[in-house]
């Protein structure tokens, strides 16, 4: 053994070659974290100081190669000035030059995952080979940065600037097939014949049957473009990933302009500059609003695996009552997940709904070569459409998406109930009743919980998971089992009305009405708030979520809220409701909605809308950018801050992820929590002063007062 420790081992093999293997002890993936990188450090002391070495392996121990660095060990990087954050780089930067200068060649088997600074380990490798089942990336824009271990300047020195611009830029995960043809991996191999297929290619190398000097010139050196070319080509790609991010997201320019600036320059200096690139960003908001919101996410994501454990059974047959589109999805999304589900409706026309919707999102992925014609019938094979009980008796989980009416819902769950074996679990789709109430007229009230499917379900993460009064946790973990299960995100919340994400919602709808009440366009309001970085302002979001819906819900929202979520005046969206104006589902609401060439709703004004909501609007006012974002924003910020008082969710971070999973809040601004965070209490305070006017909705919990005087925040 050359050298050993909790994170890696240097062994000799036959043939005078050394492996290097990465094994992190205590985890079940590999990362860079403080002690892989000093252990990697120290591992090639040894392995320098050893004599007649002839070539190198690098593999894993683990089923995955390396994630990258570890991010919760580096959190505090994002509040340090640039100056301290640029040696952070450098560590690990000399380690992989030290494996790109060694005296011999190597060669590195990807197994799993290489991403972030796992892949820039892979590129200081001469030649990898890539297992069939990996997967290879640097993502780290994703997290507002930029590769810091020498990403920006090995892959487009590798594969081409376009090519390796489009790969940081997106962060993309790419299959071997693709970093194939990219020329980012030099072979692929099966996971059994991998570890011989990159011997192989060692020992030729070692042999001279493959060139690894000349590969190394090309990384070492400047970018095979003259000035002309350079200039041509940065001006194109810059406009390009300028126009795909956004103003909102600078690491994706970030990164072409680290590449740019260092074309010409060796990979020393090059490497200066993307720790400089990579300080820059990593100061910044919107980094910070990013790693939270993979911290976040990581953290929900242990939060289920939690509940899934204590889950009493795998479940193994599901059904949905109620077909048509929100029914449909569901019963797609279980089928594509593997999990066999009853589709049961009334009539024959919801069920033909339920099977086009499933069909129509099954063909969309045939057509995109993302599965074949045959996986497609098996999988709708698994959808079992019925109009009777016949077979409830074997189902594991039901879940309720009939009509949004508690007499009909209530009605239908406990004739539901008496089909079922005694621990099935019992669901509503319900986006706003009582959980409790719902529950009144069970035999098995411990069985019944909420979850609750955003539209539409295949595009939509989130799944609130809702505990009623009665509810066991036994439900709880069975149904977030089933969320897991489906490949979405479940939050457990407590029973309210509207619950968390509608509860929050209409407050910021509140805001618009009051807005538009006051004399503001609503199409100025949902240019501000777009800009401000939702993906929809609250006009659009109106329509989207239907204002049929809406109207139901706000009065939902009122009977539970009157203090602060009672109008004392009509509603735009009440008058929209009153002309049959619902929104996309029957393409006229504050928009009206015309089909584009290719099939998608292209979204125009009618000045009759106009007309319309005239009588309960005053004067055209032009508000000024600011006060629209507050009067939107402070609402749905006081109201999410009740929520966590109150318990009705357990954390912030949970509460910034239903936000973010659930409705789009900005991801650049981490959270509603993140938000107010970065805004300050104080700024929050004087806004809540400056519009007190408008009632309750604005008015500061007691709880925000005590951290506006404490100087506390949420995170």
């Amino acid at each position: 053994m050359i050298y050993q420790s909790d994170e890696l081992t240097i062994q000799r093999l036959d043939g005078d070659i050394a492996e290097l293997n990465f094994d992190l002890q205590g985890e079940s993936v590999n990362k860079f974290n403080n002690a892989s990188v000093d252990s990697l450090t120290r591992g090639l002391d040894a392995l320098e100081a050893e004599t007649g070495i002839k070539g190198l392996l690098v593999t894993s121990g683990k089923p995955v190669f390396i994630v990258g660095a570890d991010i919760t060990e580096f959190t505090s990087l994002f509040g340090s000035s640039k100056d301290d954050i640029i040696p952070f780089t450098r560590t690990n930067n000399a380690n992989f030059n030290r494996i790109a200068s060694l005296p011999y060649p190597s060669a590195v088997a990807i197994n799993g995952f290489a991403m972030g600074g796992g892949l820039e380990c892979c590129l200081a490798c001469d030649f990898r080979v890539m297992s069939s089942a990996a997967k290879i990336g640097l993502p780290e824009t994703k997290l507002g940065i930029l590769p810091a271990w020498g990403g920006t300047v090995r892959l487009p020195r590798m594969i081409g600037v376009d090519e390796a611009v489009m790969w940081m830029a997106t962060g993309a995960e790419k299959r071997p097939a693709d970093a194939l043809k990219a020329g980012a991996v030099d072979a692929v191999a099966e996971p059994d014949q991998l570890r011989d297929i990159t011997l192989a290619t060692l020992h030729n190398a070692i042999d001279g049957k493959l060139d690894y000097v000349e590969r190394r010139a090309r990384k070492h050196g400047p970018l095979p473009l003259n000035d002309t070319e350079a200039m041509m080509s940065f001006f194109t790609i810059k406009a390009m990933v300028a126009e795909q991010a956004g103003r909102n997201y600078p690491a994706p320019i970030k990164v072409v302009e680290v590449i740019e600036a260092a074309r010409a320059m060796s990979l020393e200096d090059a490497l200066a500059v993307e720790a400089e690139g990579f300080a820059e960003l990593a100061v910044t908001p919107v980094a910070a609003a990013l790693v939270g919101v993979f911290l976040n996410d990581q953290l929900l994501s242990k939060t289920a695996r939690g509940w899934e454990k204590k889950a009493d059974k795998k479940i193994e047959q599901a059904a949905v009552l109620g077909a048509g589109i929100m029914g449909g999805g569901i019963a797609y999304q279980s089928a594509l997940k593997g999990v066999p589900i009853k589709m049961k409706d009334i009539a024959q026309e919801g069920l033909d709904l339920g099977l086009s919707e499933a069909t129509k999102l099954l063909a969309k992925r045939v057509d995109r070569g993302r599965m074949s014609a045959t996986q497609m019938g098996t999988i709708l094979s698994s959808i079992d459409p019925t109009m009777s009980y016949t077979g409830f008796d074997a189902v594991d989980i039901v879940v309720e998406a009939v009509v949004e009416n508690p007499k009909v819902k209530k009605m239908v769950l406990a004739e539901t109930e008496q089909q079922l074996q005694k621990d099935a679990v019992l669901a509503s789709n319900t986006s706003t009743i009582s959980i409790t109430h719902l529950a009144e007229d069970l035999e098995r009230p411990e069985n019944f919980c909420g979850m609750h499917f955003f539209n539409p379900v295949h595009a939509m993460p989130l799944v609130e998971v809702i505990r009623g009064e009665k509810s066991s946790d036994a439900a709880i973990a069975r149904t977030v089992a089933y969320a897991n299960q489906l490949g979405k995100k479940a939050v457990v919340v407590n029973d309210c009305p509207g619950f968390l994400v509608n509860r929050v919602l209409f407050p910021y709808f509140g805001g618009f009405n009051a807005l538009v009440r006051d004399g503001a366009d609503f199409q100025a309001v949902d240019k501000v708030m777009e800009r401000w970085g939702w993906p929809m302002g609250p006009a659009y979001l109106m329509d989207v979520v239907g204002i049929d819906t809406g109207v139901h819900a706000a009065q939902v929202m009122a009977e539970g809220f009157p203090d602060r979520m009672q109008n004392d005046y009509k509603t735009v969206t009440e008058v929209m409701f009153e002309n049959n104006r619902y929104g996309q589902k029957n393409d006229k609401g504050l928009y009206e909605y015309v089909t584009d060439k290719r099939g998608k709703p292209g979204k125009i004004v009618n000045d009759a809308v106009y007309d319309l909501i005239k009588p309960v609007v005053g004067a055209r006012v032009e508000f000024e950018r600011e006060d629209i974002v507050w009067r939107m924003m402070l609402p749905m910020a006081i109201e999410m801050a009740r929520c966590v008082e109150e318990g009705i969710v357990g954390s912030p971070a949970e509460a910034d992820l239903a936000l973010l999973y659930g409705v789009g809040f900005p991801p650049f601004r981490g959270g509603i929590f993140r938000w107010m965070d970065t805004v300050g209490m104080a700024q929050i305070a004087q806004a809540s002063e400056k519009f007190a006017s408008l009632g309750k909705a604005y008015e500061l919990t007691e709880r925000m007062q005590a951290m506006l005087a404490s100087g506390e925040t949420y995170y």
